[in-house]
């Protein structure tokens, strides 16, 4: 005689399973003030996206691709320039994350 298993709850849904999206809700998030480590995470994952040639990006028109390019650039050079003046620059900081990620974050190509 074998002994009943318990039954298992069901999977929880792919985004909260997923670390890679749970880090994209919490940078894309609003209310949340980004990091330095952060910010390069964000820039390292739009990087691996073009290098893959992610279907998303290819479907954007060029006006966008470049809008997405300037916005990654302007990421990048705070990052260089200013060391940790983060929090004097929050809203445009996450306004050009935003703009650089456009057409790359999961949640956003369903709106």
């Amino acid at each position: 005689m074998h002994s009943a298993q318990p039954s298992r709850s069901p999977q929880p849904p792919a985004a909260a399973a997923n670390p890679t999206q749970q880090k994209l809700n919490h940078i894309m998030d609003p209310a949340t003030p980004l990091c330095r480590d952060e910010v390069v995470w964000i820039l390292e994952y739009i990087k691996k996206k073009v290098a893959e040639e992610d279907p998303n990006l290819l479907s954007l028109p060029q006006p966008r691709l470049l809008q997405n390019f300037r916005y990654f650039a302007e990421v990048a050079l705070m990052l260089i320039q200013r060391r940790n003046g983060f929090d004097q620059e929050a809203d445009r900081l996450k306004k050009w994350v935003t703009e650089a990620s456009h057409g790359l974050i999961p949640q956003e190509r369903n709106r």
